[in-house]
């Protein structure tokens, strides 16, 4: 006779962890009325790379402000979206990619349109959104995730990424697909969506003002006791 398999020791260590990121940085929530069309989310994520949520958010606003229509912004030309994502840090390459994904979404659906993704499985959602231009495994969870579709994906930036890595709850030279599918089978079930959008914004404060890329400050870091670098490094 098989013996049933024990919970995932990384289930309880995600546990633990929530309230002492939630004790350090406070309540991180998304009120339902913030939570934004996943249309919305899709572009916010492609304009985003390596500049901060509100940046894009601010980019984002602006770009439906100026052309009324994400329709629009598509057949924008390239020069005028470029100066529109100015503030952006890659602006030229974020104009490009979201020209690209909003010309090939309409091609698809012929509309700037993503109602079809409620019906749809979690997986089988982001599966269809990495089909479009400049869309991985990060945007594609952002947009089933952080908008009204509110699904149990997280969110996996570089920060997240990288401390989930130090942690040992990912493997270390896991990319964002690999640290993905390894993390989201030890979530904690009772989770909700809104818990995991809070979960990843806490664990990116973490990557910011603790587990920085090229130095580590374990001494002060709320997660020191759970984490296996943290650990090591006090020892």
């Amino acid at each position: 006779m098989q013996l049933p398999l024990g919970d995932d020791p990384r289930t309880e260590m995600l546990r633990q962890l929530q309230p002492r990121l939630i004790q350090r940085f406070g309540r991180i929530e998304r009120a339902p009325r913030e939570r934004r069309a996943p249309e919305w989310v899709l572009v916010q994520g492609v304009i985003g790379a390596r500049t901060r949520s509100e940046t894009s958010n601010a980019a984002t606003d602006r770009l439906l402000a100026e052309y009324g229509s994400w329709e629009a912004v598509g057949d924008a030309p390239l020069e005028a979206l470029q100066a529109q994502l100015a503030t952006q840090t890659y602006p030229n390459i974020a104009g490009e990619r979201l020209k690209a994904c909003l010309t090939d979404l309409v091609a698809r659906r012929g509309a700037v349109d993503l109602s079809h993704l409620e019906p749809m499985e979690t997986d089988a959602a982001m599966a269809w959104l990495e089909q479009l231009p400049g869309v991985g495994r990060k945007i594609a969870a952002g947009v089933v995730n952080a908008s009204t579709l509110d699904r149990k994906a997280l969110v996996l930036d570089s920060h997240h990424r990288r401390v989930l890595q130090r942690m040992g709850l990912v493997p270390q030279k896991a990319d964002t697909a690999r640290a993905y599918a390894a993390i989201m089978s030890a979530m904690p079930s009772e989770w909700s969506a809104a818990d995991y959008d809070e979960h990843h914004v806490l664990m990116k404060e973490i990557g910011r003002a603790f587990c920085r890329p090229a130095s580590m400050a374990c001494g002060e870091c709320p997660a020191q006791a759970l984490c296996g670098t943290g650990r090591a490094r006090a020892g």
